[in-house]
């Protein structure tokens, strides 16, 4: 199982996401606890995933979270998404486990 906990940053809505294979049909089981409540109804459209179609941006009609993204996040900068895809691919053993870290300031 992989887990990912991320810090949104300024909404300060946290969502942890949990992600575990199913050897037999080789897709991702999720689960998705968030403070956001646009993140929670996409969570419960999307609990289960193919991994292969999570990490390729141009098979098919692209990632499905990236798709549940856009039907129900309202920042397009919300770095949820892209968490969940990072737990599938760990969890799936299509990436090692690594922190991911975006540094935000504003210069003059």
């Amino acid at each position: 199982m992989a887990k990912v906990e991320i810090d949104p940053g300024i909404c300060g809505l946290p969502t942890t996401v949990r992600a575990q294979m199913d050897q037999e049909t080789y897709r991702c089981h999720l689960q998705i606890e968030s403070e956001c409540a646009a993140i929670r109804k996409m969570a419960i459209d999307l609990q289960e995933v193919d991994p292969f179609q999570e990490i390729a941006l141009r098979r098919g009609d692209g990632p499905l979270t990236l798709l549940k993204g856009k039907e129900y996040c309202s920042h397009s900068a919300c770095p949820v998404p892209v968490g969940i895809i990072k737990a599938v691919e760990v969890a799936a053993g299509l990436a090692l486990p690594s922190d991911v870290t975006m540094k935000v300031s504003k210069e003059d």
